[in-house]
């Protein structure tokens, strides 16, 4: 895929931003999906500058009726949908304990079910012309659960799960949509600054923090050669292994993540968890990333797999060599 018509949801900034940038900078037409008109108004402009097609619309993503009239809006006035980025989120930054029955409801409708309705609005034009791709963003969370965030962890693990589902079904009816998982580390975003904290403390993005335009060229990098899954940053392909091969050691690691990500007191915030916050169409946080380009930095299915093998296969000649020495032992004392 080189051109077309890309779908990018959260388009107004952050992570979204700088995707449907880079993808209108490499030739595609594009439609960015947000809450905020006036915001998603400002980032149409800047897109515009590529010299792209942009069409921006205002949705809530948890909206599934919302979400298939924009679907039908934008083969309409864009025309064939081929690629949708599913990136729209939303989070709660506190204990498990302390955070209300809606709010775990209203994370799981932006940050779930928010891709299940563009994957379905997706699909309703993707499947009958047996070609296209569907993006999920996910996170290093998505697979490693931590302190403070239960709610988006859980949404992004089920993210997964939604999709190995959906892409077992396709395959079965041999329908050629591609569907990715694309995995990311702590990011400079502003949604460092919207998200509703209810934990007494500023939330703190934990070193390394990548620039959202690295994300970015690892959508794009899908998007040129779809792949089952992407993992963005060396410690998040690392922890991917890591979980798999060691996930009580995992535990232990991620409780000290609880107070990695917090600083100064501060007071609670509503934040954009039921309506957007003001601001302007930015990609870029409040912090200054320490990753900054791409190279080295993304990793796809093949290498998990190198990854595991090689791993699988040091553990196992750990316990191989422990097996012969305590082997030797007895042998000596006997």
């Amino acid at each position: 895929m080189s051109d077309g018509i890309a779908v990018v949801t959260g388009g107004s900034a952050g992570i979204g931003l700088a995707t449907a940038q880079r993808l209108a900078r490499n030739g595609w037409s594009v439609a960015i999906l947000a809450r905020d008109q006036t915001r998603l108004d400002e980032a149409a402009g800047l897109l515009r500058e590529t010299g792209a097609r942009v069409l921006p619309l205002s949705v809530d993503m948890a909206d599934a009726a919302g979400v298939g009239r924009a679907a039908d809006q934008i083969e309409q006035e864009l025309g064939p949908i081929r690629v949708w980025v599913n990136n729209a989120m939303s989070t709660v930054i506190a204990p498990a304990d302390e955070i209300s029955a809606d709010d775990y409801a209203r994370v799981t409708a932006t940050t779930y079910l928010s891709q299940v309705h563009g994957t379905l609005a997706a699909l309703r034009f993707m499947k009958p012309r047996n070609q296209g791709l569907i993006v999920q963003i996910s996170s290093i969370l998505g697979f490693r659960g931590v302190p403070l965030q239960a709610p988006y962890c859980a949404a992004k693990f089920a993210v997964s799960g939604f999709t190995d589902a959906l892409r077992a079904e396709l395959i079965a009816d041999e329908i050629n949509v591609s569907l990715s998982v694309v995995y990311l580390p702590a990011v400079n975003t502003p949604q460092f600054t919207w998200s509703r904290n209810l934990s007494g403390r500023e939330q703190i993005a934990p070193e390394p923090i990548y620039d959202p335009r690295v994300c970015a060229e690892a959508v794009l990098a899908t998007v040129q050669n779809p792949t089952r899954e992407v993992w963005v940053g060396r410690r998040t392909f690392g922890l991917a292994i890591g979980q798999d091969l060691a996930p009580a050691y995992a535990d232990s690691a991620a409780s000290g993540f609880k107070e990695d990500q917090l600083g100064e007191r501060a007071d609670d915030r509503p934040g954009n968890l039921c309506d957007p916050v003001p601001g302007p169409a930015k990609i870029d946080g409040p912090w200054t990333p320490t990753i900054t380009s791409a190279p080295g930095q993304i990793f796809t299915s093949g290498h998990r797999t190198l990854g595991d093998f090689a791993l699988g296969a040091l553990a196992g000649g750990l316990a191989t060599a422990g097996a012969l020495a305590i082997s030797k032992m007895i042998r000596q004392r006997t």
